[in-house]
């Protein structure tokens, strides 16, 4: 059936482990075998029921406990430690070899900008064989106006080129915006005209960054590089439309076998019973 894994990640509050959730009870509704991972070591509470946890094999609090850290760099070292460690993750793997993975990253950006644990990591479940997809959620009243919205794109951009696998942007918490006026604000994000958002960065910032709004609207435009999906977890269609993408850019469900079918008429019951009725029609 081939293995296939989802890297969901994002900064602290963007709704990581909510989509994972969501993700797994849609997933489970829809008949599709599927595990969380949490790759959190600070992570305490969980939305959904574990099925690899990092915390077996090291926690923040026992890195500060040992070493003296703070939280982030605990956090960094902890992740560290895993890389070193890779063979405990093939282990637990193991057991799930046909599912579908869902891994709940930390929300550290500096792992996925500058500190290479994130790709030694992708390249570790690619060696595995597994098709990574990397899912970068972004709060989306976090970007409802033009600098922060610039923000989330190059951090989003961050991580698509430092992981180099299929990458889908998601704009999650849609449905809280929806509740409030501010909704078609985002509505511009999602359909954007890059020329309009660099005359309205011109407008709110000095002359000097003229010149790089330019070219931050440029590289937008030109290569395509930065788009972003809705997710409002209330509504089963932008739950799907949203997984549809992650499962054609990993190629899932190419490899399925067809299932039998189950009804009397394909089975040959159905038949069977209109061959007997043209014969007592006939006689």
């Amino acid at each position: 059936m081939g293995k296939h894994a989802q890297l969901v990640m994002g900064p602290a509050g963007s709704g990581k482990s909510t989509y994972c959730d969501t993700v797994r009870k849609y997933c489970e509704e829809t008949k599709r075998s599927v595990h969380v991972v949490n790759l959190d070591p600070a992570a305490e509470v969980f939305q959904y029921p574990v099925s690899i946890d990092i915390k077996n094999l090291v926690t923040v609090d026992e890195v500060m406990d040992e070493l003296e850290y703070g939280p982030n760099g605990g956090l960094v070292y902890a992740m560290e430690y895993l890389i070193e460690n890779m063979d405990w993750l093939s282990d637990e793997l193991g057991d799930y070899e046909d599912d579908y993975i869902i891994i709940d990253c930390p929300g550290q950006i500096e792992l996925y900008s500058h500190i290479p644990v994130m790709r030694v990591l992708v390249d570790h479940l690619q060696q595995l064989g597994y098709r990574v997809c990397s899912v970068f959620l972004v709060d989306s009243q976090f970007i409802l106006d033009n600098c922060k919205f610039i923000s989330g794109a190059l951090m989003c951009l961050s991580a698509m080129i430092r992981l180099e696998v299929p990458h889908i942007n998601v704009l999650t918490k849609v449905d809280v915006l929806k509740q409030s006026d501010q909704y078609k604000d985002i509505e511009r994000f999602l359909d954007l005209e890059v020329a309009n958002l660099v005359e309205d960065l011109n407008f709110e910032t000095h002359d000097r960054y003229h010149k790089l709004n330019r070219a931050i609207g440029s590289l937008l435009e030109d290569y395509s590089l930065v788009g972003f999906l809705p997710l409002d977890i209330t509504d089963q269609e932008s739950i799907n439309v949203l997984l549809q993408h992650i499962d054609n850019s990993i190629q899932y469900g190419e490899d399925l076998e067809p299932q039998d079918p189950k009804s009397d008429f394909l089975d040959g019951n159905e038949d069977d019973d209109a061959d007997q009725d043209l014969v007592d029609y006939l006689s």
